[in-house]
């Protein structure tokens, strides 16, 4: 049996419906992988709070409108992941980057041609496309 890390990830949209991507730092697992941003679910930490927690510890921003979109088991080397993306909104703060080296806003296009996404958040593209509310 597997153990699974449960981590929430946001796919943040600002007012041009683009959606933001930030790359992993070099020094971390799967270092230089452009990912939607998140982390792990606290024990006892209910989801959006947690989401809400994430952003704020690694990018000094604030969302709201978070709606779960898909829930992914995910196996790496490393170990085993259940990522639950939010979609939600850009609502307040400049972004700082403390756990990554960089970031980029998106079109729904740009995002299905990046070959750097981390494994588990290439899979949903596939979702986000049909999406009309996200800048093509």
């Amino acid at each position: 049996m597997t153990d699974y890390k449960v981590i929430v990830c946001g796919i943040i949209t600002n007012e041009q419906g683009k959606i933001l991507l930030c790359r992993r730092s070099p020094q971390k697992k799967l270092g230089g992988c452009w990912e939607f941003p998140g982390g792990k679910l606290e024990h006892g930490e209910e989801l959006i709070p947690a989401l809400k927690r994430e952003l704020q510890e690694e990018l000094g921003i604030e969302t709201n409108n978070e709606q779960l979109l898909l829930a992914k088991p995910h196996v790496y080397p490393h170990g085993a992941v259940l990522i639950l993306f939010y979609l939600c909104r850009h609502a307040s703060g400049d972004i700082k980057l403390v756990d990554h080296d960089a970031c980029k806003w998106v079109t729904k296009n740009e995002l299905t041609q990046e070959s750097g996404l981390l494994p588990a958040n290439a899979e949903i593209n596939s979702l986000l496309k049909d999406l009309p509310s996200l800048a093509a």
